[in-house]
């Protein structure tokens, strides 16, 4: 099983290495979540490890602002989910927010 979880790892970081930033890998690496930046409104969101709930709005200070759930279709591991995310909102975020459901942030996150 340490094999599987290892290698579901390795994956995960070749992929992200290979679509992130160098410093939006490096802030991945370090806290489990990377910065984008919209590309419509400019505005700054955080997007978490995870599938689903996983996508915030950030506001002038860093602090969390607004949750967005939106995900792509098909069954996509995370990693996959949070590129197409990364994706969205680099190039298409008014359409991309436009299906989002918003929610409240709950709990908190690393900075």
């Amino acid at each position: 099983m340490d094999s599987l979880i290892t290698a579901a790892a390795r994956a995960l970081a070749a992929s992200l290495r290979a679509w992130l930033s160098p410093s939006q890998f490096e802030q991945f690496d370090a806290e489990g979540h990377f910065d984008v930046i919209g590309s419509a409104t400019g505005r700054k969101y955080r997007i978490q490890y995870g599938t689903s709930m996983n996508v915030y709005e950030l506001d002038d200070t860093g602090r969390l602002k607004m949750g967005w759930c939106f995900v792509p279709q098909g069954c996509l591991v995370p990693g996959d989910v949070m590129l197409a995310q990364k994706t969205a909102l680099e190039t298409f975020e008014s359409r991309a927010l436009l299906v989002a459901r918003r929610f409240a942030p709950f709990g908190t996150l690393r900075d």
